[in-house]
């Protein structure tokens, strides 16, 4: 049940992020305001991530990927579709929430509005490529 709900949760944080990293991109390029919906916008971003962070962890310490690395890892890393669900994902699935979450942090110390949209395309911008650079979709489709 937490890979389904891992799964599912997944198109909505891609969803939200995308939208967020879009909308700083115009809000930056038009020059304009940064306002409560984009704050709120950011926010969502960061939650959907942490409860998906949440999510994954919970699914990938009872999952088979775990106790495959922990039990023979050196097979694992050879495995290039073992290596992926093992270590790679969850890695740069860490890394970007990171990201957005040094952005989320920065983004509040700014005054300009053209600087908080900034830091949002840099750090969700980042995370975004992070993310889409190393979910399986061979699983999801």
């Amino acid at each position: 049940m937490m890979k389904t709900i891992h799964s599912y949760w997944a198109y909505i944080v891609l969803f939200v992020l995308i939208y967020a990293v879009i909308n700083a991109i115009i809000g930056l390029a038009q020059k304009k305001e940064f306002t409560h919906k984009d704050f709120r916008l950011g926010l969502f971003a960061l939650i959907t991530t942490h409860i998906q962070l949440l999510i994954g962890l919970g699914w990938y310490f009872a999952s088979p990927w775990f106790k495959a690395l922990t039990s023979n890892g050196g097979e694992v890393m050879k495995d290039s579709a073992a290596r992926l669900l093992a270590v790679e994902h969850p890695i740069m699935m860490i890394a970007a929430i990171v990201l957005i979450t040094i952005g989320w942090s920065k983004h509040k110390k700014q005054v300009k509005s053209e600087s908080k949209f900034k830091k949002f395309v840099i750090f969700y911008g980042l995370a975004l490529v992070l993310i889409l650079s190393r979910i399986p979709w061979s699983n999801w489709f």
